[in-house]
């Protein structure tokens, strides 16, 4: 299934593990590996193993969330990101997503000051590691508390105040974008600059029962997932596609059942 990568957080309830078994047989090239199912394991094992499977490790999931009305707090979140670049190194990833963080009780202009100053204390780090950072600007209804990066134009201002750094970019995921009026120009601003990263697929149900896990899957909602798709191919990217869905619905049923719909949809979506 060409191109097709799985997010390991898609099919939450199988350990990672099994998601290095059931992938491949649905005809997944690649993985993007969520820093929970690391938990517990040894890093080096897990990029052999992943190797072993014949999956290309995407990215890691998930750095990020810089915000905070402390500097303690703010120092933490650092950290926390320096941690990720050693797991994203260890097992193989080139890239980390940010998903860049907000505080309700400050305004956005301070937290994407802090996202801002927050990337560039990680920036070298990431570098000398040879891993990139990939921005993810998230859905305006996320903008209290989980981003106040919420387009791309905002994810481009912030690779331009930090000089354009090439192992800076952005990832485009639908569910989030797929509204935007400027979406078409900033991805071809994205690709022009080098900064498209990473593309992330799933689908808008409407209604929408949980702003936070009830994505749906490709075709199961109003996204024209495949017009974007070829928007991100026509700047060149030849890149994965990242199915990530969060969905307490999909996280209910067999899982293996589950993949074999992420393919069959991918499979209608690509044809």
């Amino acid at each position: 299934m060409r191109r097709l990568c799985v997010h390991t957080i898609t099919t939450k309830p199988l350990s990672i593990e099994e998601c290095l078994v059931q992938f491949p047989k649905r005809g997944v090239t690649g993985i993007t590996i969520w820093r929970q199912a690391l938990e517990g394991r040894d890093l080096s094992t897990v990029k052999r193993q992943t190797s072993e499977a014949g999956l290309e490790v995407v990215s890691l999931c998930r750095g990020g969330f810089f915000p905070a009305t402390s500097a303690a707090a703010r120092q933490t979140a650092i950290d926390d990101n320096l941690k990720a670049i050693e797991q994203a190194h260890a097992i193989g990833a080139p890239l980390i997503v940010l998903v860049c963080g907000a505080v309700p009780v400050q305004s956005l202009l301070e937290s994407r000051k802090q996202i801002t100053d927050g990337i560039a204390a990680v920036l070298p780090a990431a570098e000398k590691a040879g891993v990139k950072l990939a921005i993810e600007p998230l859905h305006p209804m996320y903008a209290d508390d989980r981003s106040a990066v919420n387009t791309m134009r905002q994810a481009h201002e912030i690779c331009d105040a930090l000089g354009s750094p090439k192992s800076l970019g952005i990832a485009v995921d639908v569910y989030h974008v797929w509204w935007d009026p400027e979406l078409k120009a900033q991805i071809d601003l994205a690709g022009k600059t080098g900064r498209l990263h990473a593309f992330h697929i799933c689908d808008w149900k409407t209604p929408t029962t949980d702003l936070l896990n009830d994505r749906g899957l490709m075709g199961e909602g109003c996204i024209n997932i495949r017009e974007i798709s070829d928007w991100v191919d026509a700047t060149g990217f030849t890149g994965h596609r990242e199915v990530e869905i969060f969905s307490n619905k999909w996280w209910s049923v067999d899982q293996n059942d589950f993949l074999d719909q992420i393919a069959t949809s991918y499979s209608q979506l690509y044809s």
